[in-house]
């Protein structure tokens, strides 16, 4: 029996996925639920896994385009698994390419005048311009440089030295086209403006140093910093819910949830899983769904309906070394929260100097529906919970908020 198989749907709204590897090679015996393909769609990549044991033919090549509900491959169930497990193996016929000798260099016929030899009165003109003789072509005689030549010679910015100059050409995948499709967008269709704060990350730094080795060890988790910037940012959105919503046609759509989107880099690029119910969660919550998320999106076991929707986005270039950006809105999401990384630095403390970790934080937002008092006020209330979590984020009972 030869049974064909088709792409599945991944998700609503999406009609075509790109294969991007195939697992198996033509002719492999395959079990069945093996995986025998990655498939990109504009969402997410995602394996698939053979729906029968048996030989496989393979009907699309890596890079191609597949409509959902096209066939990919057939399986013929009827075929007996080669013995020791291992897939039919092909017989390769190499061909022996024929020896050929090199040509011996001809010597070439002697020139009255030598290929790139300046005239006099060039040579003085080259000179005056700090242009070297070999960077110019000659019109004049068996390609001697003229004084005309010299004349019209420009400097060059950088004339290549022989290095490597080469270039690679690789095709960009159906997830990578769709980021950069929507970047785009969010730039053509929003009124996009950038706020910028600091905070003195001191009292976090405190806390996590008295209290990350009984978290980690009661809950599994790390206590990081992702746990206190979502709850601040949740209690921010409570204080100016304008920054918790979108556009909905001529309506503006504000939410009364929080899902909170984690933009996080994977192995096929960014994604950006959903934190749902923010506004529910603990600290030991926040920090064992950030990491559920992370490690699904690093295995590439993240599915399309864990990186739909979400109100708000948090992304962390400070990972990365960035000190300071501008992130660029997710749509059709109004804000997003940028964190960077954080540097020992030199600030005024009553009067004094003293050395604190300080971070740059900066949201970007929707200028259409979010006012500049509204986004100054959200970044203060985020940067107000950061440097007082004791009191704002864990109502000054710390064993209880981080479940000790």
């Amino acid at each position: 029996m030869i049974l064909e198989m088709k792409v599945p749907s991944p998700g609503e709204s999406i009609t075509e996925v790109e294969i991007a590897e195939w697992l198996v090679q033509d002719g492999d015996y395959v079990e069945k639920d093996q995986a025998i393909a990655e498939v990109d769609s504009d969402k997410a990549t995602l394996e698939l896994p053979a729906e029968v044991s048996g030989i496989i033919t393979l009907k699309a090549e890596e890079g191609d385009a597949v409509a959902v509900g096209a066939v990919v491959c057939l399986i013929d169930t009827s075929a007996a698994k080669p013995e020791g497990g291992e897939a039919p193996v092909k017989d390769e016929v190499k061909d022996e390419a024929p020896k050929v000798e090199a040509a011996k260099p001809v010597a070439s016929e002697s020139k009255t005048y030598a290929t790139g030899t300046a005239s006099p009165a060039a040579k003085k003109v080259l000179a005056e311009k700090g242009i070297d003789a070999s960077a110019v072509s000659g019109t004049g005689k068996d390609g001697r440089i003229t004084q005309d030549d010299a004349v019209k010679a420009v400097p060059s910015m950088g004339t290549p030295t022989g290095g490597n100059r080469g270039t690679t050409h690789s095709k960009m995948s159906m997830l990578r086209r769709k980021v950069a499709e929507r970047l785009v967008e969010a730039k053509n269709t929003t009124a996009m403006l950038t706020t910028f704060n600091e905070v003195n990350m001191t009292p976090i730094f405190e806390l996590r140093k008295l209290y990350k080795e009984d978290f980690k060890a009661k809950h599994g988790v790390s206590l990081g910093f992702m746990s206190f910037f979502s709850l601040a940012v949740v209690r921010a959105l409570k204080m100016y819910p304008a920054v918790n919503s979108m556009i909905d046609g001529k309506q503006m759509l504000t939410y009364d949830f929080v899902d909170i989107s984690i933009a996080v880099s994977g192995p096929k690029g960014l994604m950006v899983p959903v934190v749902r119910n923010a506004e529910n969660l603990t600290f030991r919550g926040v920090e064992s769904e950030v990491k559920r998320l992370a490690l699904r999106a690093r295995d590439g076991q993240i599915t399309v309906d864990e990186m739909t929707g979400g109100t708000f986005t948090i992304t962390n270039g400070g990972v990365f070394g960035s000190m300071l950006s501008t992130p660029i809105i997710n749509p059709p999401q109004s804000g997003i929260l940028g964190m960077h990384n954080i540097i020992q630095r030199p600030i005024a403390v009553d009067g004094k100097v003293e050395i604190h970790p300080m971070m740059y934080v900066a949201l970007s937002y929707d200028h259409r529906i979010i006012d500049g008092k509204e986004s100054v006020g959200f970044l203060v209330a985020v940067k107000e919970a950061l440097e007082n979590p004791e009191e704002l984020l864990m109502d000054n009972n710390v064993m209880k908020a981080l479940e000790l």
